[in-house]
């Protein structure tokens, strides 16, 4: 906020000097954010702390807001947690009150880690994990993996369907995946298809972990019925964590991967199926953190990740080269924060929903930003 205070009052201060001497104001960078709200602070509805924010604009201009209720406490699974949504029809102006997804309902009986991704029927999916935590999983007292379905623009939703043994252990469609003991999706955006040969395809990294060891690889859950029957790719990148998908102009897709330091990617030209040689980006060295990917335009790609070895200074990382390269990370909040989630919006603008914790726990906030600022910060 002290950006944009410093920023008006510097206008005020020149459109007066302007009416004393009746001269035109010189033209004025653009204004940061054109809107900034605060969802969630600790405390709020009667819940301890907020993480895992999940953003996404539906076809018909419709924002979602999803993300963790922690109830009692900041900690990860096998915690009690809920999943919220909040809606707003005003580009973030306004928004609805919390709307629970999934209600968790004690230890091992909570929720979290929401993905989000819209159909080509229209319908709105909410990918998500519940039950033991990751690291304690097993095939007989699992993390298990969701999906719930909105066909009404997220106004309500199903009942979680349980992905689980589809995706991993001994009844998985990928035989790979029967050597591991868990999985999780990578909240935020998970992914639809525009063109090419699966044009419609739904997908989402997953993070599993070894039956042997605790290492996590990602491997990409797919569907090509808008989310009825799902499928598991060969494994996308060794000794990973949470994951963005984003189609590229020339329709391969890109994985960036979660690391501490230089960030992982690979690539797929056959929808996400199989994928080729893992490589990292050192010009993107950042903290082992969640962000997303999104694309502006033909030629304007953003990651929202820390710009630091430290949970803070979430940034925009820009690829003009479709995703070989990145440069010129822009701030948008240049204190402590963590997780970030990303959108664009009908009218041009772009949106961000963050967690920040200057007092040291996440307060969740909504950022819609215009690109013409973007453009003269790179």
């Amino acid at each position: 906020m002290k950006h944009i205070t410093l920023i008006l009052a510097a206008a005020l201060t020149l459109l007066a000097a302007c009416k004393e001497t009746n001269e035109a104001p010189a033209p004025q960078p653009e204004v940061p954010f054109i809107d900034s709200v605060c969802l969630y602070r600790p405390g709020d509805y009667g819940s301890a702390n907020w993480r895992i924010p999940a953003i996404l604009c539906l076809d018909d201009g419709t924002l979602l807001a999803v993300n963790d209720k922690r109830k009692y406490n900041e900690t990860d699974l096998p915690e009690d947690i809920d999943i919220v949504c909040r809606r707003s029809t005003d580009l973030g102006k306004t928004w609805s009150e919390p709307q629970t997804i999934v209600s968790g309902t004690g230890h091992k009986q909570g929720f979290g880690d929401p993905a989000l991704v819209q159909c080509d029927n229209g319908d709105v999916l909410c990918l998500f994990v519940g039950g033991n935590g990751l690291w304690a999983s097993t095939e007989a007292d699992p993390i298990r993996s969701y999906v719930c379905r909105s066909t009404d623009g997220g106004l309500t939703w199903s009942e979680p369907e349980d992905l689980t043994a589809q995706l991993w252990g001994s009844q998985s469609t990928n035989t790979a995946c029967r050597s591991y003991k868990a999985s999780f999706f990578g909240s935020g955006n998970a992914l639809r298809l525009t063109q090419g040969p699966h044009k419609g395809r739904i997908m989402v990294a997953a993070a599993m972990c070894r039956k042997t060891a605790q290492r996590l690889d990602n491997f990409v859950v797919y569907s090509d019925d808008n989310g009825l029957t799902w499928q598991v790719s060969d494994k996308a990148y060794t000794g990973g964590d949470e994951a963005k998908l984003i189609q590229l102009n020339d329709g391969s897709v890109l994985i960036s991967v979660r690391q501490s330091g230089a960030r992982g990617w690979n690539l797929s030209t056959d929808g996400g199926q199989r994928w080729g040689s893992q490589s990292t980006w050192p010009e993107m060295t950042t903290n082992a953190c969640n962000g997303d990917m999104l694309r502006v335009n033909d030629t304007l790609i953003l990651h929202s990740l820390p710009n630091s070895m430290q949970r803070e200074n979430v940034s925009l990382f820009s690829s003009t080269d479709e995703g070989r390269t990145w440069h010129s990370p822009v701030a948008l909040f240049e204190g402590p924060s963590v997780y970030s989630s990303l959108t664009l919006l009908p009218d041009g603008t772009l949106a961000a929903y963050i967690e920040q914790n200057p007092s040291g726990a996440c307060e969740l906030w909504f950022y819609r930003f215009n690109l013409a600022w973007l453009r003269q910060s790179i």
